[in-house]
């Protein structure tokens, strides 16, 4: 009996050998750290264990979880990006579900009575305006102020192997990016709560008692498919992988491609001149009222770029948004009077700069200062090589 038990651990370390383990499947971990806690739980419906779901597998381990905080699109992961969510109770477990995308972003005193320690594990792809990332840091920040200790499970980043982009300046502060980081960052959701808490960014720098659960053969290098899509409009890994170059267009009159089947891997407009690529918007689950529904766009199809080939330039791609401000007809429209492209920028600089005509080269040179910068304070945080 001894002898199988040692022959089956044996072909499961070669079997994981190298393979990337999301903390949550690293129960041993976390489970004793738990045990007689009441949790509350920050998931969605990537919060899996294998093909479990964590509320589940935990009840099932005898945790006593007490209830479930809900980030945007919802707790199972289906309503549209921006729609207020209502509280609501889990159908399966009869667990209280409480949204933080609907009367308020960050837990409140109320909500966690009673609560010993916060878990929070959602899939995170690495870009600062994705703001699965806010949430975290409402959450540290009210962990904190009541003294209930935060417990982040780690995940991959898909796009971890890169930094780039203009770092958030504080008057573009907004749920879309709360901290001076860049666009792309390249930390895990883990590395980056590590940073909240030793940066005393977190409300009067207060600071949460943390603890990170670590990934297993893990790098920023990585490319890890992922096996859950981490929102509606995002179905899929190059989808994930163009998304910061393409989420710019959601603070202008351009389509990145919501209402379609292929989200974030086109982008488009009825005015848009001299393309002969058109799509369509249609309303869909996760994009009811999609920019131009029923009208017929022109634009650009990027469903072929090659992944591997993108994830070795380690850059967004401001080609696509240079590209589109040059071709479309109504140039004074073309960026939103909301203010919505600067917080997503976390800067006024870079729409003024495509107006302007600089070039991809002068873009970029006005963001290396801050970015050295980033790349010190991150390196104190990083958990990876």
């Amino acid at each position: 009996m001894i002898k199988n038990i040692l022959v089956l651990i044996f072909l499961s370390a070669i079997l994981f050998a190298g393979k990337i383990i999301p903390a949550a499947e690293r129960p041993e971990l976390y489970l004793p750290l738990l045990k007689g806690k009441n949790v509350a739980l920050v998931i969605n419906h990537s919060s899996m264990v294998g093909k479990i779901h964590l509320a589940d597998y935990l009840l099932k381990h005898h945790v006593k979880v007490k209830k479930i905080f809900a980030p945007e699109h919802g707790f199972r992961g289906r309503a549209d990006a921006g729609a207020h969510i209502r509280n609501s109770r889990d159908s399966k477990t009869g667990l209280p579900i409480i949204s933080l995308y609907g009367k308020h972003k960050k837990p409140t005193k109320k909500d966690l009575s009673g609560i010993d320690m916060i878990v929070f594990d959602i899939q995170d792809v690495g870009v600062r305006f994705y703001t699965y990332l806010s949430t975290l840091h409402y959450v540290m920040e009210v962990g904190a102020e009541q003294h209930i200790p935060v417990m982040v499970l780690d995940r991959p980043n898909p796009n971890g192997h890169y930094i780039d982009g203009p770092v958030l300046k504080k008057r573009y502060r907004s749920f879309v990016g709360l901290d001076p980081v860049p666009v792309v960052y390249g930390m895990t959701i883990g590395e980056y709560a590590r940073m909240l808490n030793g940066e005393g960014w977190l409300k009067h720098g207060v600071k949460a008692k943390l603890t990170v659960i670590p990934l297993a053969n893990y790098t920023h290098d990585s490319f890890y498919p992922l096996p859950v899509k981490p929102s509606p409009n995002l179905p899929n890994d190059k989808a994930v992988m163009l998304y910061p170059s393409l989420a710019f267009f959601e603070g202008t009159v351009i389509s990145a491609g919501r209402g379609t089947t292929k989200p974030f891997q086109l982008y488009g407009a009825p005015k848009y001149r001299m393309k002969k690529f058109s799509f369509v918007p249609r309303s869909r689950p996760g994009a009811t009222y999609p920019k131009y529904r029923g009208k017929r766009c022109y634009g650009v199809d990027l469903s072929r770029v090659n992944i591997e080939k993108e994830r070795r330039k380690r850059k967004l791609n401001l080609g696509y948004l240079m590209d589109a401000y040059t071709n479309y007809g109504d140039k004074k429209a073309f960026f939103l009077r909301n203010g919505f492209f600067d917080r997503l920028a976390g800067t006024g600089t870079l729409r003024k700069q495509i107006v302007s005509g600089a070039s991809e080269a002068e873009i970029r040179r006005s963001w290396e200062k801050d970015l050295w910068k980033f790349r010190k304070i991150r390196k104190k945080y990083l958990l990876y090589p």
